[in-house]
C-alpha cells in the first residue's frame, strides 16, 4: 500500500487546536482541506448550535451538566474519548456533505488553478511523503498521503496551503485567506478503509455532478 496504517502501540504524536491531529511516521493519512468560502456563513452558525446541543443531549444522558459560558471545544473535553470520537465523527460527516454542492467562488474549479496544487502535492513526493491518490474539487481537495515521519506532517500540510494560497491570490490578483484553517486529517486504521477512502475520493466528482475540466483527479498505480 501507500504506507503503514495507523498503530496503536506505536509512537504517536498529538496536536490540539480545534480539534486533536495525530501523526505517526509513515501511517497513510486522508486529508481534506478546503476554501475560507466552501461552507456558508448561517451553516457555519447553524453547526455550532448544533454542537452545543448534541454535547448538552449527551451530558444529561450521562447524568452531567455543561457550562453555559463555555465554548463546545472546550466542553468536548469533559467526555470520554468513545463519546468524542462519536461527537467528530457526526460533525466530520456533516461537513462533508456540505462540500459536495460546491459552495462559494469554487476558484479551484478552474483548471490552470487546480494546477497549482497539485504540482504542490506532487513537488516532494517520494523525499519528504509518498502521495497516493488525491482530487482537486472547486472549492476543496482530498488526498492520501504517508508522511516520513510525524513532524513532518504538520509542517507540510502548512506549507502546502501557505504556497499553493500565495500563488493562487496572485493569479487571482487579490490578497487575503484563500483556505479555512486547520484542514481535516485521518489515520486511516485499516485495508477495508483505506480501500474504501481510494473510491471515495474517485467518486467524489461524480457525486458532486461535476463535468470534465471541473475537478483534477490522480490515482496511484500501486
Amino acid at each position: 500500500m501507500l504506507g503503514n496504517l495507523f498503530d496503536p502501540n506505536d509512537k504517536l504524536l498529538v496536536h490540539d487546536r480545534l480539534r486533536p491531529h495525530w501523526a505517526q511516521s509513515g501511517a497513510i493519512v486522508f486529508l481534506t482541506a478546503r476554501t475560507r468560502d466552501s461552507i456558508p456563513k448561517e451553516v457555519l452558525v447553524r453547526w455550532e448550535s448544533e454542537k452545543y446541543q448534541w454535547l448538552q443531549q449527551l451530558a444529561r444522558r450521562l447524568g452531567q451538566s455543561l457550562a453555559k459560558d463555555r465554548h463546545w471545544s472546550q466542553l468536548l473535553e469533559q467526555f470520554e474519548d468513545c463519546h468524542r470520537k462519536e461527537f467528530l465523527k457526526q460533525f466530520d460527516r456533516c461537513r462533508e456533505m456540505e462540500l459536495d454542492p460546491c459552495h462559494g467562488e469554487c476558484h479551484l474549479g478552474k483548471s490552470e488553478l487546480a494546477q497549482i496544487v497539485a504540482d504542490s502535492l506532487l513537488c516532494f513526493d517520494k523525499s519528504r511523503y509518498r502521495m497516493g491518490d488525491f482530487v482537486i474539487m472547486p472549492n476543496h481537495f482530498h488526498a492520501l498521503v504517508a508522511f516520513r515521519d510525524a513532524d513532518c506532517m504538520a509542517k507540510q500540510i502548512s506549507g502546502w496551503l501557505h504556497w499553493t494560497a500565495t500563488q493562487i491570490n496572485r493569479r487571482l490578483g487579490r490578497s487575503g485567506h484563500f483556505w479555512q484553517p486547520e484542514p481535516f486529517d485521518h489515520l486511516v486504521r485499516s485495508v477495508e478503509q483505506y480501500k474504501y477512502l481510494r473510491k471515495y475520493i474517485a467518486d467524489n466528482p461524480k457525486k458532486a455532478r461535476l463535468a470534465e475540466g471541473q475537478f483534477l483527479y490522480r490515482r496511484l498505480d500501486e
